[in-house]
């Protein structure tokens, strides 16, 4: 067989092994030296990577909570590239997530290259779903004194495309612990960690003002190279974080949305573009009330004056938060009680799925699978048996 290979041109190989799914692809590296090393090639990477795909090789990544000390990884597509969702493979158990705070501790951010990175408020993991190979990364060493507090408010996940390397950013705030708590007492730190050294370093904002960051379950984006959080200062503002030159901007809302609406929001990607859904939140668990959602995209990144209000949804739902946009039309939305539901943006549809946890604790992004690899650090990636 590895003699039947060689004689094979390499562009007819490259072109048949680019439409394989990527569990055969797996298997074929146990064929033969060549396809191994073929395979896991940079330059095979990178193609499968950048290859033409259509929507029926995507898929969804759900991270629940079962109860507050079981937390899994769900891989759902759709059959016979309809609108159900299905199951691809059993759920992967994410023992490494501690179980406190499974709501508004743990973030589910990517895909970036394929990868995907999952928190809680100690620990970091990047994962690739689809080789189920993942690193446990270096804790922050950063804490604070006696009597403080360091609530962590945002969290994103990146590539940096100049230094060709992996990053994770957090927005930190510490104050005073009671009962020594003062509302003078605030000062705003950012972390970031960069994969290639395995290590954490305190950024100087450099007298930069950071608003504060408002966090929802559905709010937290990399989008053309940076990070995106939603943030309210003076008025609500998107913040962004440039993974290559690390600095912080403001990108402004639509003039529609300010800080005395009374809405919720998240940020999402629709038709390639940056994504604003304005929903309207209550706190009772079975509100039934009628809901105005406002999806808003911005056409071109960065131009305040592209923003257009693409959809108004007006609806009886019991909606705590967006999730993400599958296939440019069908919104995810977690509802109060913890269930799954889409609203379908072009039939006024609304579907309920077999997929529930913790209240709060469903995240959700949108997966292509690839073979990108996890640079190794002081530790070895970890291989999980593929399913």
């Amino acid at each position: 067989a590895n003699g039947i290979v060689k004689k094979c041109p390499e562009d007819i190989l490259i072109y048949v092994l680019l439409r394989l799914p990527l569990k055969s692809l797996m298997r074929f590296k146990c064929v033969t030296k060549t396809f191994y090393t073929f395979i896991q090639s940079t330059t095979f990477i990178n193609l499968h990577l950048n290859r033409t795909t259509i929507t029926k090789d995507e898929c969804i990544l759900f991270k629940c909570s079962i109860n507050r000390y079981k937390h899994v990884l769900s891989f759902i597509s759709t059959k016979n590239d309809g609108d159900d969702l299905r199951p691809m493979s059993p759920d992967l158990d994410m023992s490494y997530l501690t179980s406190f705070n499974p709501g508004i501790g743990h973030r589910l951010m990517g895909p970036c290259n394929g990868l995907i990175a999952l928190t809680d408020k100690v620990n970091a993991v990047l994962f690739n779903p689809a080789t189920r190979h993942y690193r446990l990364l270096k804790p922050s060493p950063f804490d604070c004194p006696l009597g403080f507090y360091r609530s962590i408010d945002g969290v994103g996940f990146g590539f940096d495309s100049i230094a060709k390397d992996y990053k994770i950013v957090r927005i930190s705030v510490i104050h005073g612990d009671p009962p020594f708590y003062d509302f003078n007492m605030r000062e705003q730190k950012v972390e970031v960690y960069e994969l290639s050294t395995d290590s954490w370093r305190e950024l100087d904002l450099l007298d930069q003002h950071l608003p504060n960051v408002d966090y929802y379950p559905c709010s937290e984006k990399f989008y053309n190279g940076a990070s995106h959080w939603l943030g309210n200062d003076t008025t609500l503002v998107i913040l962004c974080f440039d993974m290559s030159t690390e600095i912080f901007r403001n990108i402004k809302m639509p003039s529609a949305c300010h800080s005395n609406d009374g809405k919720s929001y998240g940020l999402t990607v629709l038709n390639e573009c940056l994504t604003l859904i304005c929903y309207t939140y209550s706190s009772a668990v079975n509100d039934q009330a009628e809901n105005l959602i406002d999806v808003w995209i911005m056409k071109e990144y960065d131009v305040n004056e592209s923003w257009i209000k693409k959809y108004t949804i007006i609806r009886t739902l019991s909606i705590k938060s967006p999730l993400a946009v599958w296939k440019d039309h069908l919104l995810l939305i977690q509802t109060k009680n913890g269930l799954l539901i889409s609203y379908d943006l072009n039939s006024d549809e609304v579907k309920q799925y077999n997929l529930h946890g913790w209240p709060e604790s469903l995240r959700a992004t949108i997966y292509k699978e690839c073979l990108t690899l996890i640079p190794k650090g002081s530790e070895h990636p970890t291989e999980v048996k593929i399913f």
